[in-house]
């Protein structure tokens, strides 16, 4: 993976960090609705999506944060495991792509 497309899935990684923070804000009846055993999780998306581990990093409180996609189907999935060893889904959709862009050039906020 180049340098480039590693920054890309950096930034893809802070933005589901971003997202997880607030949505652990929503009921605690909803969040349980889409957490389990990350075992359990991982092979869901194995076995009904065809999705393999992507990108992973670190967020915020010591959460995992790792992209799922089918190179296949082009389905994604980002979860999110807490160190109590829960996966929650934070997000999902259609269409995954990897890009390597070049970053902008230095002093040119474009």
């Amino acid at each position: 993976m180049t340098r480039t497309a590693k920054i890309i899935h950096l930034a893809a990684l802070t933005v589901a960090a971003t997202i997880y923070v607030a949505l652990t804000t929503q009921a605690v009846a909803q969040s349980q609705r889409n957490c389990g055993p990350r075992e359990a999780v991982v092979e869901r998306l194995a076995s009904g999506y065809g999705e393999t581990r992507q990108s992973v990093g670190i967020g915020s409180n010591n959460a995992m944060v790792e992209v799922f996609a089918s190179d296949q189907t082009g389905s994604w999935t980002i979860l999110v495991t807490m160190p109590t060893g829960v996966t929650c889904l934070v997000a999902s959709g259609q269409s995954f792509e990897e890009v390597a862009e070049a970053l902008p050039a230095k002093g040119n906020d474009a």
